[in-house]
């Protein structure tokens, strides 16, 4: 008879505890929903008025295309451009700062347009901006729902901008090129289901790369993990490997004087010939959880650094030619760099970016630690006029001098609320910043 008491009073809490969980999610959800629903009213009022007053009648002469891809003209978060202010006070205020949708892509910009791409509701939707004043000029949408607890909703990959048109990808493989003048659709396909491969776990986050005549995605589909499309059509033109995908867009760079397109799978760098997705050689890369987020760092024609979080760390190796094609050699490997999901970026042969949440400098040639400082968080990094800006986890802009002396911070200033891990992007001088709620822009023209 105790023991029949005791087994029930058991069962008795045991129910109670997982009826106060039940509600505790249940609370969470309900508590989320509203800060959704309050968000895209906002969305929507602000995007009524902007419609409601007339579009600025003379737009200036936009200045020649430069940051069309994700995070610049070469994927490594360099801006040269033009030079840029570093002479910040607190009072530097946004020419321009409004609401935005859900999502964690960045801008490409073109024609004096920022593209981005953001989750509304239940749609993603491409979107284009005036750089000036920030006035939605079109969006593209399509029903798609992209939903992650812990890494948060909507829609990861910046579009990329090429010859008049964008292509995007949305968080669940749907694959859209749009007229950038107007928002109208040329073709489409989903890469997912194209490759018959599953998504992974916080969504399709590659942005599309243009390399000659096609538009290259990562969608992990053996035979097709990665996969060249005719960039004016939507056919299929390669297949190639195995691999599970992760989340480091490609880049095409020439490494021992031959062009091909560098990236990084769950598993390992490769390089593939643009014209057939062949293999042209293979790094080891994997961590325990197999997520790859950062960047490979082209340090010169012959050598890349890498790193990943996740009890990774970074390497360099080299990649040489050999009688029968190209080989790989591990230069150096430690743990002084952890990039999560912020790459680093290369200036006079020293790296900088976040190990895990905090700021460090290595030697690029030895992976040698020379400072560590500055809690900013899983942010962002840039570099611009021997500076680089941080873009922190909290939404801050802060500008630290890009030297291997010591960390120094030059300048702060609070730029968006809540969680920012979007990288910011660069128009003419005019940086753009985003998260999942907002976005701005600050004229740093000198």
């Amino acid at each position: 008879m105790k023991r029949l008491w005791y087994r029930s009073r058991f069962v008795l809490i045991a129910a109670a505890i997982a009826v106060a969980v039940l509600a505790v999610f249940a609370y969470r959800y309900i508590d989320r929903q509203r800060a959704f629903a309050r968000q895209y009213a906002e969305l929507d009022r602000h995007r009524s008025e902007q419609r409601s007053q007339p579009e600025r009648a003379a737009p200036p002469a936009a200045s020649p295309d430069y940051w069309t891809d994700f995070r610049g003209p070469k994927r490594d978060g360099s801006y040269t451009e033009r030079a840029i202010r570093t002479d910040w006070t607190p009072n530097l205020k946004p020419i321009w700062k409004q609401p935005v949708g859900g999502g964690y892509a960045s801008f490409a910009i073109g024609g004096g347009r920022a593209y981005t791409i953001e989750q509304r509701r239940g749609n993603e939707v491409v979107t284009a901006y005036d750089v000036e004043t920030g006035r939605e000029l079109w969006a593209h949408t399509w029903p798609a729902e992209f939903q992650e607890r812990m890494g948060g909703d909507g829609p990861r990959a910046t579009p990329t901008f090429h010859d008049g048109r964008v292509y995007a990808l949305g968080a669940e493989g749907e694959l859209r090129c749009l007229d950038a003048a107007t928002g109208t659709a040329v073709w489409n396909t989903n890469i997912l289901t194209d490759a018959r491969a599953g998504n992974i776990m916080w969504g399709m986050s590659a942005a599309p790369l243009i390399v000659d005549d096609k538009v290259i995605v990562q969608p992990g589909g053996r035979g097709a993990s990665i996969v060249a499309y005719a960039k004016n059509s939507g056919k299929r033109v390669w297949g190639s490997l195995d691999d599970e995908a992760s989340y480091t867009s490609p880049m095409l760079v020439t490494l021992v004087g031959r062009r091909q397109i560098l990236t990084v799978t769950a598993t390992r760098a490769v390089g593939l010939a643009p014209e057939d997705g062949s293999l042209l050689w293979e790094f080891p890369w994997v961590n325990d959880q197999h997520i790859n987020v950062a960047q490979p760092v082209l340090l010169d024609d012959t050598r890349v650094f890498l790193s990943a979080a996740y009890g990774k760390g970074a390497a360099m190796f080299e990649v040489t030619a050999t009688p029968s094609g190209f080989a790989t050699r591990q230069v150096w490997a430690n743990i002084q760099m952890k990039n999560r999901f912020q790459t680093s970026v290369l200036s006079n042969g020293y790296l900088y970016g976040m190990d895990e949440g905090i700021l460090a400098c290595i030697d690029a040639n030895t992976g040698e630690r020379k400072w560590k400082g500055g809690r900013f968080g899983y942010g962002q990094v840039l570099l611009a006029s021997g500076h680089l800006i941080v873009m922190t986890e909290e939404g801050q802009l802060v500008l630290v001098a890009a030297t291997p002396d010591q960390f120094t911070e030059v300048a702060r200033i609070d730029a968006l609320e809540g969680r920012s891990w979007n990288v910011p992007a660069f128009a003419n001088g005019i940086l753009l910043v985003r998260n999942a709620t907002a976005m701005a822009a600050y004229d740093l023209r000198r």
